[in-house]
């Protein structure tokens, strides 16, 4: 009966139920038109800023192995004025090596030069790199307290030394990297006028007591 019916409606009844059909079907398209670019910035957002995590923990656990295979190397060379100490070259290899086997681009960063007392360091924007690049920097010297916990800054170089306390000598190892961001290429869809930076440089560092 209700087959019956519906082919016995009017050819008025059945052109007010067929632009109602297209109404709405006109409606979700608007729907989808306005929330397409918030569902855009939400889905690039979370996959950028999960890669620059992930990129972070791997340039924490280079400058991890960096510092450790640094740390167990003799320091009776690092007073020397020619050439690179081996345990600063080995540092180095550990860190590229680390980065390549992660499908990390090295920029083209060769082995660090003397930049201070016990401290070298190199830095390079080549290979397709976003400036400034990579920044490799080692510090043999770095010196912490015996008590308490000292965590290195971001450039290696130790606060002046607390008096009255000894201090522990160890290797020092940071990373600074830029990421390029995808989030800003992204965001004006929803704010025309925003401004978001688009490289950011992460900084990682680790280090390890010297056993030499």
């Amino acid at each position: 009966m209700t087959v019956i019916r519906a082919l016995q409606l009017s050819p008025r009844r059945l052109t007010d139920l067929w632009r109602s059909s297209l109404d709405d079907r006109a409606a979700q398209i608007v729907e989808f038109a306005l929330s397409m670019p918030l569902l855009v910035v939400f889905v690039v957002g979370i996959f950028d800023f999960g890669g620059a995590l992930t990129l972070k923990q791997k340039l924490t656990n280079a400058a991890r192995e960096g510092a450790r295979v640094a740390a167990a190397d003799p320091a009776n060379d690092l007073g020397n004025a020619s050439g690179v100490p081996v345990s600063v070259a080995d540092a180095f290899y550990m860190v590229d090596d680390y980065l390549q086997s992660e499908k990390i681009n090295d920029c083209g960063i060769a082995v660090p030069a003397a930049a201070g007392s016990f401290v070298w360091s190199s830095n390079a924007a080549g290979g397709g790199c976003p400036a400034p690049g990579i920044k490799f920097t080692i510090n043999r010297g770095y010196y912490s307290p015996q008590t308490g916990v000292s965590r290195a800054p971001s450039t290696c170089t130790p606060p002046q030394p607390p008096g009255g306390q000894t201090e522990l000598i160890g290797t020092c190892v940071a990373i600074q990297y830029a990421y390029k961001w995808r989030f800003n290429s992204v965001i004006t869809l929803l704010v025309p006028s925003a401004t978001y930076a688009s490289v950011t440089s992460i900084t990682t560092t680790a280090t390890a007591f010297n056993e030499n």
